[in-house]
């Protein structure tokens, strides 16, 4: 199965570890990845700021750098709700219309695209410790994921997955806001980290990065002995030992 890869902004920039663990993961499912390396971003960040035809015009990038003939793969429920539900509202009744109808039902985030399509929850993975899922707003609201990463995370040797109070609560990140409402932002940082620190976990997994550098940001600046990890370095964690890109 050929599969094109699509790695948001920030993950290209900050975490380009996850990105190589997504093609090793995809690759030991037995796909074929592609990469068009013009991509840039999904056009979330000037549209959940108003800014719709600036929006409008990275999206139709995005429309561009990739085809409607093959599934679509981020690591990011975030962008991949973007494109589901953002792009109705730019591209509805325009010249392109169909295709990006297409592409919205060929774009999947990788935890949904593991269980649901391909049918794979194991990949030898081991980590040791205790660990909580952070339901994402996108993940759980836009792109409907809950039990995927759960499946996923259950098969991981030597990781005790807990559930916290209030998962599906948001994080306080949500782009622009937490440059806005700092304030409020970082109380519901800390409310989550706290969460998870009452489960006596050493790990807050998430399919979303834009929110695990958000409770990082927390953790780091209280010095705090617990770690935020993407589900897809978690997924590659034990069995690959090397990148070779």
């Amino acid at each position: 199965m050929k599969v094109e890869l699509f790695i948001p902004c920030f993950v290209d920039q900050l975490y380009p570890q996850t990105a190589f663990n997504t093609i090793q993961l995809l690759e030991k499912s037995g796909c074929e990845v592609i990469y068009n390396p013009a991509q840039t971003c999904c056009g979330q960040p000037a549209y959940n700021a108003g800014y719709w035809e600036e929006a409008k015009a990275t999206g139709t990038k995005f429309l561009n750098d990739f085809s409607d003939a093959n599934y679509i793969v981020a690591p990011s429920a975030s962008c991949v709700g973007m494109v589901r539900n953002g792009y109705n509202d730019l591209f509805t009744n325009t010249i392109v219309h169909n295709k990006c109808r297409t592409i919205q039902g060929n774009i999947f985030e990788l935890s949904d695209f593991l269980i649901n399509i391909l049918h794979k929850d194991y990949f030898g993975a081991e980590l040791e410790g205790k660990a909580v899922y952070h339901d994402s707003c996108s993940g759980l609201r836009e792109c409907k994921i809950k039990n995927e990463p759960r499946k996923l995370l259950s098969k991981v040797h030597g990781l005790e997955m807990m559930e916290m109070k209030d998962t599906d609560v948001c994080c306080g990140f949500g782009g622009t806001f937490a440059v806005k409402f700092d304030a409020i932002s970082s109380a519901m940082a800390e409310q989550k980290v706290n969460h998870a620190l009452e489960q006596d976990a050493d790990y807050i997994i998430s399919t979303d990065l834009s929110c695990l550098m958000h409770l990082q940001g927390y953790i780091d600046q209280n010095k705090l002995a617990i770690k935020t990890m993407h589900l897809a370095d978690v997924l590659a964690n034990g069995w690959l030992e090397s990148t070779e890109y």
